[in-house]
């Protein structure tokens, strides 16, 4: 049984996760310990990581797997972004994954074989109007994850970036909430529909797994066609 890290597993996607791993031994981490993820009996840290202490963060000396979920859709035109938006864009779905890397990579390190897997956006490939905050934020995941796949790869530790299109999570809500919005955003999509947090969760499980074991640095699109595809 190996030791895995979900950070952000109180809902959407890395509640999924968890749910699709609950036969590893699962350490998570979320702002709110939901109903859900109380079920699951997972080892639960209640932290914010992007600005949370994570000195006392117990986790056990050898990690297996770090899932970083934690995510935002900010989607407003550049004009009305404040600085302060792109900040709070930034330390959200970067500077969080920076520091729990950080703290975690003595522990991914000894395991001698680890994989991370990051969460970015079809958006930072795919020029989309009202993105810019969420891209810029994501495309920082995309770069990062490179630089470091390429440092961690003598340590034998792996780092993959999933890139997902719009899903049925609660983050998405106002963006699906109406049946004309849902058929729309499917329209939008090569294989006309929707993602759903399974889809991303067997993606994360796949890249946890060793048959996943000779893939690092990849950004793999997980986004209907819509990234690469126009019909």
């Amino acid at each position: 049984m190996r030791n895995i890290l979900i950070v952000g597993a109180g809902k959407g996607i890395g509640l999924h996760s968890a749910q699709l791993l609950s036969d590893e031994n699962l350490f998570t981490i979320s702002r709110n310990l939901t109903p859900e993820l109380e079920l699951l009996g997972t080892q639960f840290f209640e932290l914010d990581v992007s600005k949370d202490d994570l000195t006392d963060l117990n986790l056990p000396e050898e990690l297996h797997g770090l899932v970083f979920c934690p995510g935002s859709i900010n989607l407003r035109p550049f004009n009305r972004l404040t600085e302060e938006d792109f900040l709070a864009d930034f330390n959200q779905n970067f500077m969080g994954a920076v520091r729990v890397i950080q703290k975690c990579l003595p522990a991914l390190k000894k395991s001698k074989s680890a994989s991370i897997v990051l969460f970015s956006t079809v958006a930072a490939k795919l020029g989309m109007p009202f993105h810019t905050s969420i891209a810029a934020s994501k495309g920082a995941i995309e770069g990062f994850a490179k630089s470091l796949a390429a440092e961690l790869a003598t340590a034998n530790i792996r780092v993959n970036v999933i890139a997902p299109s719009l899903s049925d999570t609660s983050l998405a809500a106002q963006l699906l909430s109406t049946d004309d919005k849902r058929i729309a955003s499917a329209k939008r999509h090569p294989l006309q529909r929707i993602g759903t947090p399974d889809d991303s969760a067997q993606l994360v499980e796949f890249l946890l797994s060793d048959k996943s074991s000779w893939m690092t640095g990849q950004i793999i699109g997980l986004d209907g066609g819509l990234g690469n595809i126009k019909l």
